[in-house]
């Protein structure tokens, strides 16, 4: 670890590697759900789907101190119009990654295939709103989103737990620079994501953003103005929100 730091409300821990955050990362995760598993019987957790979450899942798949069939799983959003075989959705990631390698009491997956998209925003929503969500797991975008809450669409005062969105510039090119797709026209122009205020109605967030193209939306973050052009400002509001960064992530608030 290279240094911690707190900016508002927001713990900030800066890691030497992408493997060092990960591991860190992992660890605060396992110990804030057996926290929680002394006092209830089960943990509601929200995952983030994308390469800069890859290294934490591979250490929390890892772990030998969590009771897997304790914790009930959601995903956190899902792109609209892929095949259902695809690579590229989110859930399709997080089944590789997560969901079939450890035995999860519950695993929750949004519907991408749904051609009503208002039912399944309903359906799922039903699901998340119906008892709080102690822990998500997420990151944040080259453009400052978090989920699929893009700088235009975020609402931090959104009534919904889950909506529609479609997709800006920054955001679809992002998924081409992680690898995803060959090119923006690949990219799907709509997606479901949970809203903001869903996502800071968790009871503990932790955010892990490696990366040099992460940079400036780490910068931004820790010192923009809390509003919705950089949508990820708002977990300098939360109570128990903590932000895991690498060397290239942290590199523009080192300059």
């Amino acid at each position: 670890m290279i240094k911690t730091f707190k900016e508002g409300r927001l713990e900030v821990i800066v890691s030497e590697s992408r493997e060092e955050l990960g591991r860190l990362a992992a660890e605060r995760i396992e110990k804030r759900i057996n926290e929680i598993l002394m006092h209830q019987p089960e943990v509601r957790i929200i995952f983030a789907a994308a390469p800069s979450q890859d290294e934490v899942l591979h250490h929390l798949t890892m772990s030998k101190g969590i009771v897997w069939n304790r914790l009930v799983a959601f995903q956190m959003d899902e792109y609209i119009g892929l095949p259902k075989d695809a690579p590229q959705l989110f859930q399709n990631y997080l089944d590789q990654h997560l969901f079939s390698l450890v035995p999860f009491k519950k695993v929750n997956r949004i519907n991408s295939g749904s051609t009503g998209w208002s039912d399944e925003c309903k359906r799922y929503s039903r699901a998340v709103g119906e008892s709080p969500i102690d822990v998500i797991c997420m990151g944040i975008g080259e453009n400052g989103h978090i989920a699929f809450n893009d700088p235009g669409v975020a609402d931090f005062g959104d009534k919904e737990i889950m909506k529609v969105v479609k997709l800006d510039e920054a955001c679809r090119i992002q998924q081409v620079n992680d690898g995803c797709f060959a090119n923006v026209g690949a990219v799907p122009q709509y997606a479901y994501t949970l809203t903001v205020p869903t996502l800071f109605s968790g009871r503990h967030l932790f955010a892990s953003v490696p990366g040099i193209r992460k940079a400036k939306a780490a910068r931004d973050t820790i010192k923009g103005p809390i509003n919705e052009n950089c949508p990820a400002t708002i977990l300098r509001d939360h109570h128990d929100a903590v932000l895991f960064l690498d060397k290239d992530s942290n590199s523009l608030l080192d300059s």
